[in-house]
């Protein structure tokens, strides 16, 4: 199966480069066309260069109507002739004004020196100019790079943009399939607990063994909650941000190590925000067991909760071992793991719970190498 996407990404990637080598190959192209297209406008003009001082020379045994053909087979390249003598412009295939057209052809001419040599003709009493500009299809024909260039910029971003999603989908699916599937697994033993649970209350055992037992199977049921809400839009309700904190710690607290210290700077006031505390509370704990692996098992763990403006923050800072700045937005990419066991989805999901379901955000506040890490989740404050 591993094999078999991997050879999809590599035709993925092949298709796009194939597609760059046929527009570059284009390109090529293109360019060879239109030199050989400049040349040959080129060649003409000369051509119609040569026709005209033959005509202005007077020459005997003239074929005048060879010279009037040649004169007149330019119907594409603008061309502006200047007698130099009479100080006069005449011009073919250029729409002249109504007024003042030899200002208009002064004009022209200048421009079209900077783009083409001017072609001299000089015979006795006779001094003139040519000067021409490119033909409609070659400037069609030197613009055609330019488009095709855009259009290849389009096709990549259109490219890697469906192959992002692409990607992101089959994520998607792998992490909807694996929640659902450990929900469907934990089903079965979880029923059976709740069966031996109601045993042991029948045998009259030890009451708080019997309600710390209870405690475990329940979390174990809301852990099954929250794999099975993964893929399917969960329920938000108005829930204070402060008690779900405060739920949240107590249970770790006591199935975490005795020397790692919980600290909790919350405010006096209810918080409220959309929630589903299954999902939320999972993040918490998410974060939290992080936390304690970062920090080897023993440290401080604060957790500040706060309102600025119309979010609410909650910080998770720890006293671990720190990341490196290239570090933050890297760790909640899927597969991302300091850890020598575990598949890295925990901080994606995490991502996907406060990001999508939530339409919150979660980010790395801070961070400092042997110092620790500071986590935030913002969520939509509502009254």
């Amino acid at each position: 199966m591993k094999l078999f996407e991997n050879n999809k990404t590599l035709l993925r990637y092949l298709f796009i480069a194939v597609a760059i080598l046929i527009v570059m190959a284009s390109l090529v192209v293109s360019h060879f066309l239109v030199e050989n297209l400049s040349n040959e406008e080129r060649n003409k003009i000369e051509i119609w260069a040569e026709a005209t001082k033959e005509m202005a020379s007077n020459t005997e045994n003239l074929n005048m109507n060879l010279v009037a053909q040649i004169l007149k087979s330019n119907t594409t390249i603008p061309v502006i002739l200047y007698d130099k003598k009479v100080n006069f412009y005449t011009s073919a295939n250029i729409e002249l004004p109504e007024t003042d057209d030899q200002a208009f052809l002064k004009k022209k001419a200048d421009g079209f020196r900077k783009k083409h040599e001017p072609i001299i003709i000089e015979v006795e009493d006779f001094d003139q100019y040519i000067y021409y500009d490119d033909s409609y299809t070659l400037k069609q024909l030197q613009l055609y790079p330019y488009v095709q260039l855009g259009v290849l910029f389009i096709f990549m971003i259109t490219a890697f943009f469906a192959l992002f999603t692409t990607m992101k989908m089959e994520q998607d699916r792998l992490w909807v399939g694996l929640s659902k599937e450990t929900a469907h697994q934990l089903g079965t033993p979880i029923s059976s607990l709740l069966a031996w649970l109601e045993y042991l209350k029948l045998k009259e055992t030890d009451r708080a063994i019997v309600n710390d037992m209870e405690k475990d199977v329940n979390r174990l049921q809301m852990i099954t909650d929250r794999f099975s809400k993964i893929g399917s839009t969960p329920t938000l309700d108005k829930e204070d941000m402060t008690n779900i904190v405060e739920r949240s710690i107590s249970y770790l607290e006591k199935r975490i190590s005795r020397k790692v210290v919980f600290s909790l700077a919350l405010p006096g006031t209810a918080l409220y925000a959309e929630v589903s505390e299954p999902l939320l509370s999972w993040v918490i704990e998410n974060l939290t067991k992080n936390a304690v692996d970062a920090m080897g098992g023993q440290g401080k763990i604060t957790y500040t909760l706060s309102e600025k403006g119309k979010m609410i923050c909650l910080e998770i800072e720890d006293t671990g071992k720190g990341l490196p700045k290239s570090k933050f937005r890297t760790i909640f990419n899927p597969g991302y793991t300091t850890k020598s066991r575990g598949w890295g989805l925990g901080l994606s999901l995490a991502r996907r719970i406060i990001e999508s379901y939530h339409g919150g955000r979660i980010y790395v506040k801070s961070s400092e190498i042997g110092v620790g890490t500071t986590f935030c989740i913002e969520l939509k404050k509502v009254e």
